[in-house]
């Protein structure tokens, strides 16, 4: 018994002066953030006001850039051919920890920041996934870390990684094939959310593109028997698609949206054009549903008597979950306690409960307790799940918007752009910086993550999902 107390006695006076340390580190990034929080809120409602959607995001980086080098960052641009992909880097050698920073908008969602639906552009887009907030948020906490390396506090380097097209084309992905993420040890990443909470859950796998059926126009009236109709061909197709969905697993997800089915009802439609998704919890599973999709598309154009060509647009892997990572956050979080909200806050997110038909409870301020991860995963997709295949990945959801918002919606756009959404920035922005401040500071920790991620990688050899040659910058899908 006393052996055992000399030696934790000895342990505390050896670790004491560590922690003491990483203590410090923390309440200096804290005391950092502190102060580039109203620049912080100028940069996020910048980029919610450009409203720039998937590969257009030029002001939206721009902004992101000039916030990185005024703070003494070096910046590459283009990164995999992409004009608004980028990385704003400090300091040298190892470790090298990154964290991702997503700056896209969503078509159709503008919104004032008010709480009931009410455009600020008609036909605008808007940030209904508050990705104004995400980047922002990342690039405050590496500014922090940044601080740290120059006085010498802490070694390695810090790199924020600009990553356009998260909700259309998945920018990751060639940011990955150029190699931006081959020497990095650990990636941080976010996203905003109705909780405050480690991320553990993997999404859904998933695979975008885009069939188009060609025939032959013609006369609806006069002459149809000489046209071939492209638009029969994606009706089959379509009607394929939903007699299958009572034959595939729950966790499959199959969706579409038809962008060209003709003009005119008096002209049989020689093209017609459907761009698709297929979810499923893995890429595996994903895949098998794909085969089978595909073999639907030949056979509708067979039935109609036309021609079809199926083109791939990208596609992306689920999460891969790293534990050690998440329990280091998750004690972070802990140590920070929950995000605390005003009246005013509390009765606009009352407001935008009630427009939405969602019970009128306001913003629970709490912190979740770290969850196990799914068997079967729910919820979305992310092209954060291609980077975890390639480097240990730790992510995080903050409190942005009230509980029961529908996501993807005008009522986070309102909420991304007004105090609610800027104090979920500004609480990720510190629990990210915190926690780098331990993989920076803590060498066993990145060594248990590393050992975590190759156990769990096992012998799976990473390929990313996307057809060969340049990004499609401009693309008419």
């Amino acid at each position: 018994m006393l052996h055992r107390i000399l030696i934790s006695l000895l342990l505390s006076t050896i670790l004491a002066p560590a922690l003491s340390a990483q203590n410090n580190m923390k309440n200096e990034v804290k005391t950092s953030i502190d102060r580039q929080y109203e620049q912080l809120i100028d940069l996020s409602d910048k980029i919610w006001s450009y409203e720039e959607i998937a590969f257009r995001e030029t002001q939206s980086a721009e902004a992101l850039k000039a916030y990185a080098r005024a703070n003494g960052f070096r910046v590459t641009e283009n990164i995999g051919d992409i004009p608004t992909a980028f990385t704003a880097e400090f300091g040298s050698g190892k470790p090298v920890i990154g964290i991702l920073g997503e700056f896209d908008a969503l078509p159709g969602l503008s919104q004032a920041t008010v709480p009931y639906k009410q455009a600020l552009n008609e036909g605008g887009a808007g940030h209904g996934c508050g990705h104004n907030l995400f980047g922002t948020a990342s690039l405050g906490a590496a500014t922090a870390i940044k601080e740290l390396i120059e006085s010498g506090e802490l070694e390695g380097t810090i790199r924020f990684y600009g990553t356009p097209a998260e909700e259309k084309f998945f920018g990751k992905l060639w940011m990955i094939r150029a190699g931006a993420f081959d020497d990095v040890d650990v990636v941080m990443d976010w996203h905003p959310s109705a909780e405050t909470k480690v991320s553990v859950q993997t999404g859904l796998a998933l695979i975008d593109f885009v069939v188009e059926f060609k025939g032959q126009a013609a006369h609806a009236a006069a002459d149809p028997w000489n046209g071939r109709d492209a638009s029969d061909g994606l009706e089959l197709f379509t009607t394929g698609i939903n007699y299958y969905r009572e034959h595939v697993k729950p966790s499959v997800r199959i969706h579409y949206d038809i962008q060209n089915a003709g003009e005119v009802v008096n002209v049989i439609p020689d093209y017609a054009r459907i761009w698709t998704r297929v979810r499923d919890g893995d890429r595996a599973g994903m895949m098998t549903v794909y085969e089978q999709v595909k073999r639907i598309a030949e056979g509708a154009a067979m039935m109609a008597n036309v021609e079809y060509e199926l083109t791939l647009i990208s596609g992306i892997h689920e999460v891969l979950v790293n534990t050690t990572g998440a329990e280091a956050l998750q004690r972070n979080l802990e140590a920070m306690g929950a995000i605390a909200y005003t009246d005013a806050e509390q009765d606009f997110a009352k407001s935008i409960q009630q427009a939405v038909s969602k019970p009128e409870i306001g913003i629970e301020s709490k912190i979740e307790p770290l969850e196990e991860t799914q068997k079967t995963p729910s919820g979305g997709s992310t092209d954060v799940g291609d980077v975890s295949y390639v480097v240990p990945t730790i992510r995080l959801r903050a409190t942005t918007a009230p509980s029961g918002t529908p996501w993807h919606s005008w009522a986070v756009v309102a909420c991304g752009g007004m105090s609610i959404g800027h104090k979920g920035m500004k609480y990720a922005a510190e629990a990210m910086a915190r926690t780098m401040v331990d993989l920076f500071d803590d060498a066993d920790l990145r060594a248990s993550i590393k050992a975590e991620f190759a156990e769990d990688l096992g012998d799976y050899e990473y390929e990313a999902m996307v057809p060969a040659g340049p990004p499609p910058v401009g693309s008419k899908f």
